[in-house]
């Protein structure tokens, strides 16, 4: 059974989808399994932002087929690592924890580089083109940290 990871922002369009696309690419596809949702219902079923898409294929990945999803209380059942991309979705996340075992599996996916110091990825849906660039090269720099790590504990 593959490690499950989860990754999400508000709307899972902008920064989950890019950060699920990241991950997977670095991550063998038999040992892992990674996904990407939302705290907000807004684009359920919905294609992640052209700007997402197209700063994903500059950089050699396809994002085409995601859709939107709502994150929900039975994803902590479902998946074995959590990441969210700022401290607004990590409430929302938190607040729907049942337990201290499903609190622990989530995290700030930039904790990954800024240990400990809680940065935030910055939202890119109503900044400037280029802010899905910047966004971007947080994520990739982050989930080659959190592929390494992945690698090494999950290995046989």
């Amino acid at each position: 059974m593959p490690v499950k990871i989860l990754m999400v922002c508000l709307g899972n369009i902008c920064r989950s989808p890019l950060a699920e696309g990241i991950l997977a690419s670095k991550l063998p596809t038999e040992k892992f399994l990674v996904d990407s949702a939302g705290t907000g219902s807004w684009h359920v079923g919905h294609a992640p932002d052209k700007r997402s898409i197209s700063t994903a294929k500059k950089n050699g990945l396809d994002i085409c087929n995601q859709k939107g999803r709502q994150f929900s209380r039975a994803d902590f059942d479902t998946f074995d690592y959590i990441f969210v991309m700022d401290s607004s979705n990590y409430n929302d996340v938190i607040h729907l924890a049942q337990n201290e075992t499903q609190k622990a599996k989530v995290q700030l996916i930039l904790d990954a580089i800024f240990p400990d110091e809680n940065v935030d990825v910055p939202d890119p849906y109503y900044g400037m083109a280029n802010g899905f660039d910047q966004v971007y090269k947080m994520l990739d720099e982050a989930c080659e940290v959190i592929a390494e790590r992945l690698i090494a504990k999950h290995s046989e």
